[in-house]
């Protein structure tokens, strides 16, 4: 997928975005005993903070760890690339439900020192299924097809 660093920059700014306020919306939802309409508008004034973080975490270590990861586990000669791109995304979610879901439990469910942990395992234990499912299954699908429409000329001359 992204070949250069300005490419891997908006890949991960329009990932971030598609994944962050999902998960948004979808914590929101549970906070508020189910969704409605609202939690659309609401999620919005989340998004900023948790993209910054997510940015940061994401794009600056992360990403370099789920590369290192991929690439000493599958041969990129060898491998069907789909195999690549489902460790990726999954790897992913692995290091960054934990990461994301930590800071929402101290910026938007903080109730104490004492409970910090449980609340941080808890809204992690929570978002896992729902992260690891949208990544697989909504946000990496529409994400890279964005993202080979916005640089359909650039991905067909280095493939050439």
């Amino acid at each position: 997928m992204p070949k250069t660093k300005f490419q891997n920059f908006i890949f991960t700014v329009i990932m971030l975005i598609c994944m962050v306020y999902a998960m948004v919306c979808y914590n929101i939802a549970i906070d508020m005993g189910g969704m409605k309409n609202e939690i659309f508008i609401f999620a919005l004034s989340e998004l900023p903070v948790m993209c910054t973080i997510g940015f940061i975490f994401e794009y600056f270590i992360v990403g370099n760890a789920v590369a290192k990861i991929t690439f000493s586990t599958l041969d990129p000669v060898k491998t069907q690339p789909i195999f690549i791109t489902i460790m990726i995304s999954a790897l992913t979610v692995v290091f960054m439900c934990p990461i994301m879901s930590f800071f929402a439990s101290i910026l938007f469910s903080f109730d104490g020192m004492e409970n910090v942990v449980a609340n941080w395992l808890t809204i992690t234990i929570r978002n896992f299924p729902m992260a690891l499912c949208w990544q697989l299954f909504v946000a990496g699908p529409v994400v890279r097809f964005i993202f080979r429409k916005l640089f359909s000329r650039q991905l067909a001359v280095e493939n050439a």
